[in-house]
């Protein structure tokens, strides 16, 4: 089973240079999951809404159209869906979608960035932490899968200029302990763990000053999972040959 995330910052877009096509012919995806794609399914061309073979789920923004929003694509029909947290500050903005299957609830997560702001910030660690409660409850039913844009980069390893950015939402350190603290309770980083000395392994570039021409990014997306379940991962894998995104999409193959 192939698992796939990414954070492809607007969905509709990927329609206009072929980009939606050749994901799917080239990652081949039992299941994917894609973070910022902002529009509602109405908005939706048919193949995107419903691609052939595979059943959709959708969480949209309820604050602000063309903003956030999730989507889950699966060939495997789920047991049951769950659409956010149960949390309304943070269900409204269409950040989570959850498929239960018959060995692992999968969540797919568009975690909000930090900045604009301290309150914005505040906001971010708050859904850090309402989240990890959330996935702790579901897996004392059975084990948990997560994926997304983390919006944080967790060790030096991980991004192209530590120092430079050791201010900087996104690598802050009350960020980054919050992931420590998602590993400390027993959830894996799975490129980590099967790579745990790979530099300049990146999913997110600036497109404005051309960052990925250089290779000068951070890896923000990541494929967790819970402790029970690191013996069925057999590869994570960042896919930086994908274009049609300032992400490029990460992988996992069960």
């Amino acid at each position: 089973m192939r698992i796939v995330s990414w954070n492809v910052n607007g969905l509709r877009s990927l329609a206009k240079n072929d980009y939606w096509q050749d994901f799917l012919k080239t990652m081949k995806p039992d299941i994917f999951c894609l973070q910022e794609t902002k529009a509602s399914p109405e908005q939706l061309p048919e193949d995107m809404l419903s691609p052939a073979g595979y059943s959709a789920f959708f969480s949209s923004s309820q604050t602000r159209k063309g903003y956030s929003g999730v989507a889950l694509y699966s060939k495997i029909e789920p047991l049951s869906v769950t659409y956010g947290m149960g949390i309304k500050e943070f269900d409204q903005e269409g950040r989570i979608v959850g498929a239960e299957f018959d060995d692992f609830w999968l969540l797919n997560v568009y975690f909000p960035n930090g900045g604009m702001g301290p309150e914005r910030l505040d906001y971010k660690l708050r859904f850090y932490d309402s989240f990890l409660a959330f996935i702790e409850k579901l897996r004392k039913k059975k084990p948990i899968i997560f994926c997304g844009d983390v919006n944080t980069a967790h060790e030096e390893i991980d991004l192209a200029r530590p120092k430079e950015n050791e201010g900087n939402t996104g690598f802050l350190s009350e960020e980054r302990a919050w992931i420590d603290e998602v590993i400390n309770v027993g959830y894996v980083d799975t490129f980590r763990h099967l790579h745990p000395h790979q530099a300049e392994a990146y999913s997110y570039w600036d497109m404005q000053t051309r960052a990925r021409d250089r290779n000068v990014g951070w890896r923000l997306d990541y494929f967790f999972v819970s402790s029970e379940l690191v013996g069925k991962i057999k590869k994570a894998e960042i896919n930086s040959r994908v274009y049609g995104s300032d992400h490029c999409p990460v992988s996992i193959t069960l």
